[in-house]
């Protein structure tokens, strides 16, 4: 016999189907409960409530329809109980951390000899590296104009209105002004003259896609870069691109070897990789941001990285949940 009842009340706790006699007491739904359970029961409980949720497998809206190989949720498993950014506690961690940013730099094309080393770090997925690459993109344009004497209050950043919502979110966190490009009617990306006809002495960086959220289409950042180039060249600018490649980063280079979008460009600085969170349907999504040979001092990066962490905790204290 099935045991269930019909809720009206949102605030009404959480009934269970089972013919168990736990099932004969509801489980609060926003308070710990006066008595325990098993585990097992608990485990079912909440397993069968995730069973409402959509199929990952066929949210096509997103970047997770993809299969991984079990090792792969093995591993997860087995480091999922380390406290990944205490760096000193798990080296090997790390290690492993700066081969993938090696690795990848150098199938962007990074300008780097045998033996030197890539600059890179690992992010918890796409959004928070385009949360670093952009303050490392704004500090660097601060700098810039302090040692000028020249007001540095007004940055803004160039995209096209494709972009994805993090951008959005970058601009309003961190107080940077979005000029967005609009789309055209079967024309559905940036367009590298307009981009170009939109940046002027404020623009700490133009974002460009490889891969877009709405279509999956490649930009054209060459285009972009020969533009940009001849502004810089005319105005006396260091105008920057940010490559976010966070869906195209590991097709590009396998696919179509010869498309140059990546490091072999001169203003391209930083870019985003794909490997483990979007190519791989990953439930702990890692994306990696890599700089461009030495234009940004290491010492630079980790004060980027920093002013996040202090960000992240200060967004905690203010509304409790980040």
């Amino acid at each position: 016999m099935v045991l269930s009842r019909t809720t009206t009340e949102s605030n009404e706790p959480v009934s269970s189907t089972f013919g168990s006699r736990y099932a004969l007491t509801a489980l609060p739904k926003y308070e710990i409960g006066e008595s325990s359970i098993p585990k097992d029961a608990a485990y079912q409980i909440i397993k069968d409530e995730l069973m409402l949720d959509g199929n990952p497998r066929l949210n096509l809206a997103s970047f997770v329809t993809t299969w991984m190989e079990p090792e792969c949720d093995k591993l997860i498993m087995d480091s999922i109980n380390k406290n990944y950014v205490d760096m000193d506690e798990y080296p090997v961690t790390t290690e492993l951390q700066n081969r993938c940013v090696n690795m990848i730099a150098r199938l962007f094309n990074a300008p780097l000899g045998d033996t030197e080393t890539a600059m890179g770090v690992g992010t918890v997925g796409s959004s928070e590296a385009i949360m670093l690459a952009g303050l490392a993109f704004k500090r660097n344009w601060q700098n810039k104009r302090k040692a000028e004497g020249k007001t540095y209050d007004k940055p803004n950043i160039v995209t096209g209105a494709n972009v994805q919502v993090c951008w959005e979110k970058f601009a309003r966190y961190f107080e940077v002004e979005l000029k967005e490009i609009k789309l055209s009617e079967g024309y559905y990306v940036m367009d590298p003259e307009k981009a170009v006809d939109m940046v002027d002495e404020n623009t700490i960086c133009v974002a460009a896609i490889l891969g877009s959220t709405l279509t999956g289409e490649f930009e054209d950042v060459k285009r972009l870069n020969d533009l940009l180039v001849k502004k810089n060249d005319a105005t006396g600018w260091n105008t920057p691109i940010h490559v976010d490649a966070a869906s195209g980063g590991f097709i590009a280079p396998f696919i179509y070897p010869e498309l140059e979008w990546d490091f072999r460009l001169p203003l391209v600085l930083h870019e985003l990789d794909t490997l483990p969170s979007k190519i791989s349907r990953k439930m702990g999504a890692e994306d990696f941001g890599n700089v461009k040979g030495k234009k940004v001092k290491r010492e630079k990066l980790m004060e980027v990285i920093v002013g996040w962490r202090k960000f992240v905790k200060d967004r905690k204290k203010m509304n409790g949940v980040c």
